[in-house]
């Protein structure tokens, strides 16, 4: 197959065709090396790609995406679960579980299905176990218990570090693109928190049960029932995350793997959901140092 240095549409499916070839060989630390160059090529491309902002406007463009989507060999199931998407945009609203089920795609053929295979691939007869599952955010990925706890206990400090010596003049000043300002952000560890900690309790409490789907970044702008300084809004947070702290620090291993049924997520665990929130947290650290480099 002949590509071009710097044609990303061949050179990421030769990637993977060619790191499929070495595994067969048994090449895998190559074949991990072809494989990532072509995830590395993939989000280079995808970050210069400039898309704009707003519900609607990107409920307008998923419908454009699904229109490029069908015109490949996918199949119909994943299009019309992403047209639902769309409609649940259009409509304000998260799409839940039962319209947006996770993707689970063969490794070897790219077949698609969207949910847990119990058979061998209709494509490439490859057993089911070799799928990958696509779940909504790495997040949910799941820690191992000890770094959760390690990384819940940490973030708190890192955020009181961030906020020493900025005045409640520059948390509350609004960047040029008109986002989220300091205390906004602050906000939202704290509603995000809030959340974390009713659902552990709710989980620890309860066998399997319903987890509501919040839509947590629209109330980061939100100002009723705040406190008056961000200082006090960074006390609630962290008030609450050491009472979640001490909760799972006493929790039997056992336990972390007790269930909840999310409506947007699916089946979920205790370690599931801690890893989530404690990985969620990370995701804003670049923001809150874009904005105090702007003082300096």
């Amino acid at each position: 197959m002949a590509i071009q240095n710097d044609d990303s549409s061949n050179t990421i499916p030769y990637l993977f065709a060619l790191a499929a070839r070495l595994e067969g060989e048994g090449q895998y630390n190559n074949a991990k090396l072809a494989r990532s160059a072509a995830e590395a090529i993939s989000r280079r491309a995808a970050f210069n790609i400039k898309l704009p902002s707003g519900k609607s406007t990107l409920a307008d463009e998923l419908y454009k995406a699904i229109d490029v989507v069908s015109n490949f060999d996918v199949s119909s199931d994943l299009t019309d679960a992403l047209k639902l998407g769309a409609d649940a945009m259009v409509e304000g609203r998260l799409p839940l579980i039962n319209e947006s089920p996770h993707p689970y795609v063969c490794r070897t053929c790219g077949h698609v299905v969207l949910k847990e295979p119990s058979v061998n691939c209709p494509v490439c007869n490859v057993r089911p176990q070799t799928f990958k599952r696509f779940l909504p955010v790495y997040w949910l990925d799941a820690l191992d218990p000890f770094n959760v706890l390690e990384r819940l206990r940490q973030t708190p400090q890192d955020v009181a570090a961030l906020m020493e010596g900025l005045t409640e003049e520059d948390m509350n000043q609004v960047p040029e693109d008109g986002g989220w300002n300091i205390r906004n952000a602050i906000s939202h560890l704290r509603d995000a928190q809030g959340v974390m900690e009713f659902r552990i309790n709710l989980m620890i409490d309860q066998d399997n049960p319903k987890l509501e789907s919040k839509a947590v970044f629209e109330w980061a702008a939100r100002e009723e029932d705040r406190p008056p300084t961000t200082e006090e809004i960074y006390k609630t947070y962290y008030d609450s995350r050491q009472k979640v702290l001490t909760k799972l620090e006493s929790l039997p291993l056992r336990n972390w793997w007790r269930t909840g049924e999310h409506e947007e997520f699916g089946t979920l665990t205790i370690k599931q959901q801690a890893s989530y929130f404690a990985s969620h947290e990370l995701t804003h650290f670049p923001q809150i140092e874009s904005l105090i480099n702007h003082f300096k």
